[in-house]
């Protein structure tokens, strides 16, 4: 390391300089047994993978206060249960979420109008009811799993247009 140059240094030391290791080690390769070969695997239950996905949770904190929720509804439940559909989202894209992803999430379920639909608020109150505690993921994955792939990949203008008209059709309930 550098010194200031007013600090004394004796003359018998000679200055460092940079060299080469005596033994350089082999290069590392992914070849233990837990090693996922490959792209990271899908299946029920399994969830959907995607970088960043905890940006979501700082996301989904400016919806607190603006969700509509109906008597009996929790704004933690009906956070958790669209953050992982946001998730998915997100994940179908190959990114980290985005604003956009929650408010796709939010607007399929309802929480963003202040009059829902009685028949969508008569399905989602049950499916929501308790998800925003940690031990409900069964719960939560049955939300995400409801929303049908084609609807998570409508841009967010789409499903604002189709909502509150064709619900049905963006929860795949139309047939």
């Amino acid at each position: 390391m550098a010194a200031p140059e007013f600090v004394p240094v004796p003359p018998a030391v000679r200055p460092r300089s940079y060299s080469s290791p005596d033994h350089v080690p082999e290069g590392w390769l992914a070849d233990r047994p837990a090693d996922i070969a490959g792209r990271q695997p899908e299946g029920r239950g399994l969830g959907y993978q995607g970088p960043d996905q905890g940006y979501a949770l700082v996301l989904a904190a400016r919806f607190r206060g603006r969700l509509q929720l109906q008597p009996g509804e929790g704004e933690d439940d009906a956070i958790e249960g669209a953050l992982n559909v946001a998730l998915r989202r997100a994940s179908l894209f190959g990114r980290a979420p985005v604003i956009h992803d929650l408010t796709v999430a939010f607007a399929i379920w309802g929480f963003l109008d202040p009059d829902p639909p009685a028949d969508l608020v008569a399905l989602r109150r049950p499916l929501f009811e308790g998800v925003g505690h940690p031990f409900h993921y069964g719960e939560r994955r049955a939300i995400v799993d409801m929303v049908p792939e084609e609807t998570l990949r409508l841009m967010p203008v789409d499903v604002q247009a189709a909502y509150p008209g064709r619900w049905q059709e963006l929860l795949g309930l139309d047939g």
